[in-house]
């Protein structure tokens, strides 16, 4: 293949990973890290893609999975939906760190269940969508 496309699958396969780590962090009831760690399997998945699609690397100064999302969509319109997971967005910053998240400590705030299911669904649409459009390495 070419190194755009080694590239994407070394950053997908890192996304993988991550999701896994947050799915047995979510297990363990850890979920202010588990909800950062889907973020970041978010993340790097969309940055997989778009290093596969593109040869701006302006899209990459971004940790917004919103804004990645945005930018996929440009490139492949059937994407579009993927801009619901820049709901991860809100644990990039308050899950790590006690003044990101005023008068509470995140490892003590982040209790519900139903939340880090609802990231973990949400990292997952787009670890699949991105997946099935980057060739795997034969």
């Amino acid at each position: 293949m070419n190194d755009r496309i080694d590239e994407a699958r070394r950053w997908l396969a890192h996304a993988q990973d991550e999701y896994q780590d947050a799915e047995d962090l979510r297990g363990r009831r850890r979920f202010y890290l588990a909800l950062f760690h889907f973020q970041q399997a978010a993340e790097k998945a969309l940055k997989a893609f778009l290093y596969a699609q593109t040869d701006d690397r302006r899209v990459f100064f971004t940790h917004s999975v919103l804004e990645l999302a945005q930018a996929a969509a440009q490139i492949d319109p059937t994407l579009v939906a993927l801009e619901r997971a820049g709901r991860l967005d809100q644990y990039y910053i308050p899950t790590r760190y006690p003044n990101g998240l005023p008068g509470g400590i995140p490892s003590r705030f982040y209790k519900d269940a139903d939340e880090a299911i609802a990231a973990s669904d949400l990292a997952r649409q787009v670890l699949e969508a991105v997946a099935a459009r980057i060739p795997v390495e034969k």
